[in-house]
């Protein structure tokens, strides 16, 4: 065996136990017994310890030496361009400060999700603030003295700066600012009425995941406090949340983890358990899960087939036609939750998180400060204050994990998915006729064939700009809101 099949026997291994410990995940935050908490972090600790003894083993160093990067194909090559940055990442981070790290974020995880009910912030912040610090010494490690922020970037998106994102994002405030300002100038479309099956909901669900390519051969769909998609390959997981009086909440959240999920299902099966057999990044992979959602799932043409569905499920709820129908999915309104965001204002809460968390991580702000600098800061972009520590600073889970560097992909994710709609369009002139009929396969199968089967075989920016044939940037995304918004306001 050569040096090359040595080092792939090897890291297949480590990719089959990272499923395990991503399982692990998944199970936490879906079926185990909440009493389990304790142990499952001392579980979480010890699996990180194997994979990162696995990652830092002396033997990976070794066969990367010894191979010829001129003997090898393309897929070589970036099967061994991804184990050797996974190789010197992992050998910066001590693996004591590694295994620590696994320990508290699964011990804050569950603290995060006591607080978030009980609408507690100090009950959560001590242990934050050890999370904080913790990733600061992993920044530290990782920057080697560069910049400890676009070290974690690194980790979600590689090659992009907080400088890239600052330009990017400011590119795009305006144009969402003064979108919402107009928007929120004229009467909003009526809302749904009544309270919905929690069944029922499920039910249609289970048939939106289908409708857009979801394979529960090889998946299934769970409850969670914050949906979410899980694994890879031949076992890909997700889940979805019930509100008895907004069901787009379910069917939105299940569309959106769909997208994460048929891009792990649809990647080339030559990639199973190899470092190219996952999406090639998050900015990437929210592309995927935001263009199934938005553009093709609160299109037109596919909420007029959607308004079909739900009047068969749950009769008269309140909204006659399909116009009004595709004003009411497409609602601009007032709210406090990242996730039930409209397409208009996602993206203003997410820049907030962006600012705070680098501010968090270059130590510009403290723990015991970020309550107030989110209350600030929501009040200063939305114009009205925050009413509960659940609809504000305790919403989301990233932070009780570790997930600094996390939140700007979502909104890079966007930008990329304008790019993306726009050339998909381009492509099928005719796919509106299609997704009038609840098909989705035309458009699912251009990202299927276009971006999904590639895995991680290109740099994320590459992977667009071959999708879309255009550098990335926000002009795409800003075009296609402006058009959609303004006729729907009549703007």
């Amino acid at each position: 065996m050569t040096a090359y099949d040595d080092l792939m026997a090897f890291s297949h291994d480590t990719q089959a136990l990272s499923q395990v410990a991503g399982r692990l995940g998944w199970d936490q935050e879906t079926i185990m017994p909440r009493g389990a908490a304790p142990q499952r972090a001392e579980e979480m600790a010890a699996m990180e310890g194997v994979l990162h003894a696995r990652r830092t083993d002396p033997r990976v160093g070794d066969w990367l030496g010894a191979i010829d990067s001129a003997t090898l194909d393309p897929v070589g090559a970036a099967n061994v361009r991804e184990i050797k940055r996974s190789y010197e990442r992992a050998m910066k981070v001590p693996a004591d400060l590694a295994a620590t790290l696994a320990r508290v974020t699964s011990t804050a995880q569950g603290k995060w999700a006591e607080a978030r009910a009980a609408d507690d912030v100090a009950a959560f912040l001590p242990v934050l603030a050890e999370v904080v610090d913790l990733k600061r010494q992993e920044g530290a490690a990782l920057a080697a003295g560069g910049d400890i922020y676009d070290a974690m970037l690194a980790d979600y998106e590689p090659g992009t700066t907080a400088a890239d994102l600052d330009a990017m994002f400011g590119a795009l405030r305006p144009g969402l600012t003064a979108l919402r300002a107009a928007i929120l100038d004229q009467p909003a479309p009526k809302g749904v009425s009544g309270t919905f099956d929690e069944a029922a909901q499920l039910k249609l669900s289970a048939l939106l995941a289908q409708t857009f390519g979801y394979d529960t051969n090889h998946g299934r769909i769970d409850k969670a406090v914050h949906p979410f998609s899980s694994g890879s390959g031949l076992d890909v997981r997700i889940t979805t949340r019930t509100n008895p009086t907004d069901p787009f909440n379910c069917f939105y959240s299940t569309i959106h983890e769909v997208g994460h999920a048929c891009y792990e299902q649809n990647i080339s099966p030559d990639y199973l358990l190899t470092p190219l057999g996952s999406g090639v990044s998050m900015g990437v992979h929210e592309s995927q899960s935001r263009i199934y959602e938005n553009q093709i799932g609160r299109g037109r043409a596919f909420t007029g087939w959607l308004y079909g569905q739900m009047r068969d499920a749950f009769g008269d709820f309140g909204i006659e036609g399909e116009d009004a129908f595709y004003a009411t999915v497409n609602r601009v309104s007032d709210g406090y939750i990242r996730t039930e965001a409209d397409e208009v204002q996602y993206n203003l809460h997410v820049l907030l998180r962006f600012d705070l968390e680098r501010a968090l991580m270059t130590g510009d702000l403290q723990v015991g400060d970020l309550e107030a600098a989110w209350n600030d800061r929501f009040k200063a972009d939305f114009g009205y204050a925050v009413d509960k520590p659940s609809n504000g600073v305790l919403q989301d889970v990233h932070w009780s994990v570790g997930l600094f560097g996390y939140f700007p992909t979502y909104s890079l994710g966007n930008v990329y998915a304008g790019c993306l709609n726009e050339a998909m369009r381009g492509a099928l002139p005719d796919l509106d006729a299609q997704l009038g009929q609840g098909d989705t396969s035309a458009a699912t199968g251009w990202l299927r064939d276009n971006l999904q089967t590639h895995g991680g075989l290109y740099a994320p920016r590459e992977v667009i700009e071959r999708a879309s044939g255009m550098t990335p940037g926000p002009a795409p995304l800003l075009a296609y809101l402006e058009a959609k918004f303004a006729d729907i306001y009549g703007l």
